[in-house]
């Protein structure tokens, strides 16, 4: 008898409970390791938004579990911080960045992908594998590219195609929309590979039985579009849209290494003002309500999109 076969005789003869308590042991060390990396800075940055926590009192003694010497002082940091007119004014340029920025990311993404599986194209392939290679390129180093083409200074790579058009140069980064726009063009070249990615794969699995009997029937391309591919791809883009959507939410560095969220804090996304809060200004507390209520606002954002979208119809079915 081979040892693969007296180990699974061996199994066999151990009870039911006893095998139960040998696969919970086997588990707990990743449930450890999941909950140390988890929910251990969950509960702690929780804790810290009930308190005074600044780099003084919150490493300046005492125990780093109980914070320190930092105080509770109850809901004092969310109080603060939803009656701060700047923390409203980062939460409207957030949800309009995540808005106009989505649109932008949808639009690129489903023309490049329909302009990639069409048959009239020749080296698709080629152009599919080039469209990929933005995901491979450091963030840090596109966002810095992408900076010094909105230079404000005439020699930017935006400026001089505006006095090729013969218009005039533009402060991108100091002048509040100017810089947003500049913001949503660097967020949609970063994203929209993965929207190509999900969009070519759903526009593969649409069957050409349905586009030859629309054909047969008369529609045009725009038709065809609307009415055959577009419910075709639905689900997977609105996924996939849902995903990018809460990206966006989170984005910290196009606006920091831009100009800091600025000029004067106009642009300053959510993710940028709890930062600045809570490691410019010294204020953990205040930094950890901000991202809780972000957490909080994303968490909706999900959920409802989820629910809304009928993404999660059949799972409980399996």
């Amino acid at each position: 008898m081979s040892t693969a076969s007296r180990i699974a005789d061996r199994a066999a003869e151990i009870p039911a409970v006893e095998r139960e308590d040998v696969s919970l042991l086997l588990v707990l060390p990743g449930l450890f390791l999941f909950a140390a990396f988890m929910f251990f800075p969950m509960l702690y940055l929780i804790g810290i938004s009930f308190t005074n926590a600044r780099p003084a009192n919150l490493f300046g003694g005492g125990s780093f579990l109980t914070f320190g010497e930092a105080a509770f002082v109850g809901l004092r940091n969310y109080v603060a911080v939803l009656t701060d007119a700047t923390f409203w004014n980062s939460v409207g340029v957030t949800w309009l960045f995540v808005v106009t920025s989505l649109v932008g990311k949808v639009v690129l993404g489903l023309s490049i992908a329909l302009v990639v599986t069409n048959d009239r194209v020749r080296g698709a392939r080629f152009l599919r594998s080039l469209l990929i290679v933005p995901m491979g390129l450091p963030a840090i180093f596109t966002i810095t590219v992408w900076r010094g083409i909105f230079s404000s200074a005439r020699f930017g790579l935006a400026n001089q195609l505006l006095a090729w058009l013969g218009a005039g140069t533009v402060a991108w980064l100091n002048e509040r929309w100017a810089a947003f726009f500049a913001y949503n063009v660097t967020e949609m070249w970063l994203a929209y590979p993965f929207m190509v990615i999900i969009t070519v794969s759903a526009l593969q699995d649409v069957p050409d039985e349905l586009h030859e009997a629309a054909m047969v029937d008369g529609a045009s391309y725009l038709s065809r579009f609307f009415h055959v591919t577009l419910p075709s791809v639905k689900r997977p883009v609105l996924f996939a849209s849902i995903l990018t959507a809460a990206a966006s939410f989170q984005q910290f560095l196009i606006p920091y290494v831009f100009n800091e969220g600025g000029p004067a804090r106009l642009n300053e996304l959510i993710i940028v003002y709890g930062y600045r809060e809570a490691f410019q200004f010294s204020q953990y507390g205040q930094g950890a309500a901000i991202m809780l209520i972000a957490i909080a606002f994303i968490g909706a954002f999900m959920w409802l999109n989820v629910k809304k979208g009928k993404l999660a119809d059949g799972v409980d079915e399996a």
